[in-house]
């Protein structure tokens, strides 16, 4: 018959996984938000090789409905911005031989002096991207910093914790143990058959 202090051990183990899955369970939530936030900049940036993540490049042709033969640059400019629903004024208009050139913070504009065709090329910025990637590269400074390091120690008890939460062949004694040992390998081996850093 088992001794009551074993019985007690046994009780004494079983709360501490119950408080230790309720642990996980309740920081698991409480992350969320930013994980979405480092896992969709991570990603993003992943493949900065292939795209802007921030910006969405973009190419749009408008015509002005007036003639515009013999029309000031500074005229042809006010109109074109007018035409292209862009509500900022002009950092540079430089006019040369048949176009006029027009340059804004967000775009920059091709007037054809005979025609009145505009053309835009431009930059809209990809906002939830960008955010998530104005905070993955700890642009925020100081204060982004705390939660970001706090972040990683709360991701490193989750990791910590998910290995302890479940006894036996299910955890760390059988597929468990098995499952951390690949995990780990997946970095080395790509450290070491890369030629690191």
């Amino acid at each position: 018959m088992p001794s009551s202090k074993a019985g007690a051990n046994r009780t004494l183990f079983r709360r501490w996984r119950q408080w230790l899955r309720a642990a996980h369970r309740d920081v698991g939530y409480l992350l969320v938000g930013l994980t979405f936030v480092y896992a969709l900049s991570g990603l993003a940036v992943n493949h900065i090789a292939d795209w802007d993540p921030n910006f969405d490049s973009y190419e749009r042709t408008y015509q002005l409905s007036a003639e515009t033969e013999g029309w000031e640059d500074r005229a042809l400019a006010d109109a074109a911005l007018t035409a292209a629903g862009l509500d900022e004024a002009p950092t540079d208009v430089f006019g040369i031989d048949e176009e006029v050139q027009v340059t804004t913070n967000s775009a920059e504009l091709t007037i054809t002096r005979a025609s009145g065709e505009v053309l835009v090329r431009g930059r809209s910025p990809r906002w939830v991207l960008r955010a998530s990637n104005w905070l993955h590269l700890n642009r925020g400074k100081r204060a982004w910093t705390l939660i970001a390091d706090a972040y990683a120690i709360l991701l490193l008890g989750l990791a910590v914790s998910g290995m302890f939460m479940l006894p036996g062949r299910r955890g760390l004694r059988g597929r468990g143990a098995i499952l951390v040992a690949v995990g780990v390998s997946i970095p080395v081996l790509y450290v070491v058959l890369s030629g690191g850093p």
